[in-house]
């Protein structure tokens, strides 16, 4: 049985604590997701294990693993913080001119290059007291981040998700090809779906293996290229490409970065579906002024950035 006098004292903080566990099911990286001690992490457990009479985590190697009793009261309990911190986000207005709160957005590296100048070029007077943090997109830990506040929003290719994650598409962007000026396809600016097998490829991904997004649309179509190196951001595969007869497909406009070094640009010559890229964020912020607003100035920057519809050449 609960302590019911201790539950009507109880300290809303050890909540806060406990849902960060929850999730996390390890100390070190709840007390990261705080910004506060292993140890308080700990203090703060052991008082709600009193409160509520149970051991709510069990200790299974370096994992704290929940108990019956903890996973049943979990989610009403996640759920209420959600609707507290609802209210108290609509409590008062947001002023973009005076606010001094810092914004966090993760956002894949490849992206961050494309979005995040039009967007601090479109925001810097409308904010001057606010900061903007972008930071490494891991898709293993935004649901959890963004449920607890550690990010504010995401943007990232587009994946399935479920509640409480909500999104909007933000750019539909074609694929293409990036050559060295000097390779012998450049004659006439064309590409032949032969030429394009025959050729050797560099890959761009952040994960050591896998298929990158390309092959698997390509894969799609029973279509298989010869991936002759695989790098970790584009910077680098153009570096690669340039003087070889390598070749690079990646999305336009993150091509059209490019073109100050040289390289060509040529249509893909399969047809492959668009990359989309959304931007998230969870249903506990639908209602937040602040976010609502900078959701929008996102949309804004983006169109006004010609990043959401690119002409082919």
């Amino acid at each position: 049985m609960a302590d019911t006098k201790a539950i009507q004292q109880l300290d809303l903080n050890l909540l806060k604590i406990f849902e960060a566990l929850y999730f996390e099911q390890n100390m070190t990286t709840a007390a990261k997701s705080l910004f506060v001690t292993p140890s308080a992490v700990s203090h703060a457990i052991k008082r709600l294990r009193l409160v509520l009479n149970d051991p709510l985590f069990v200790r299974q190697g370096q994992q704290m693993q929940p108990t019956a009793a903890c996973q049943r009261m979990a989610p009403q309990l996640i759920n209420a913080l959600n609707r507290i911190r609802e209210v108290l986000q609509q409590c008062g207005e947001f002023d973009p001119l005076t606010t001094e709160q810092t914004f966090t957005i993760a956002i894949h590296e490849a992206l961050e290059s494309q979005i995040m100048p039009a967007l601090i070029n479109h925001v810097a007077e409308l904010i001057p007291q606010a900061n903007i943090a972008s930071i490494a997109l891991s898709r293993e830990h935004i649901a959890r981040q963004l449920a607890n506040g550690e990010v504010d929003l995401a943007i990232d290719v587009a994946r399935a998700v479920n509640a409480p994650l909500m999104h909007t598409q933000l750019v539909s962007d074609p694929f293409c090809v990036l050559i060295d000026p000097q390779h012998h396809l450049c004659n006439n600016g064309t590409l032949t779906q032969e030429d394009y097998l025959l050729a050797q490829h560099v890959a761009v991904s952040s994960r050591p293996t896998g298929r990158v997004m390309e092959d698997l649309l390509l894969q799609q179509q029973g279509i298989n290229r010869h991936i002759k190196y695989r790098c970790q951001t584009y910077q680098t595969a153009v570096k690669i490409v340039s003087n070889t007869a390598l070749m690079l497909t990646l999305p336009r406009s993150i091509a059209l970065q490019f073109l100050d070094s040289d390289l060509k640009v040529i249509q893909i010559p399969f047809a492959l579906t668009d990359i989309d890229t959304h931007l998230y964020w969870h249903s506990n912020t639908q209602s937040d002024h602040a976010l609502i607003w900078l959701r929008q100035q996102i949309e804004i920057a983006v169109e006004r950035s010609n990043l959401v519809s690119v002409e082919n050449e």
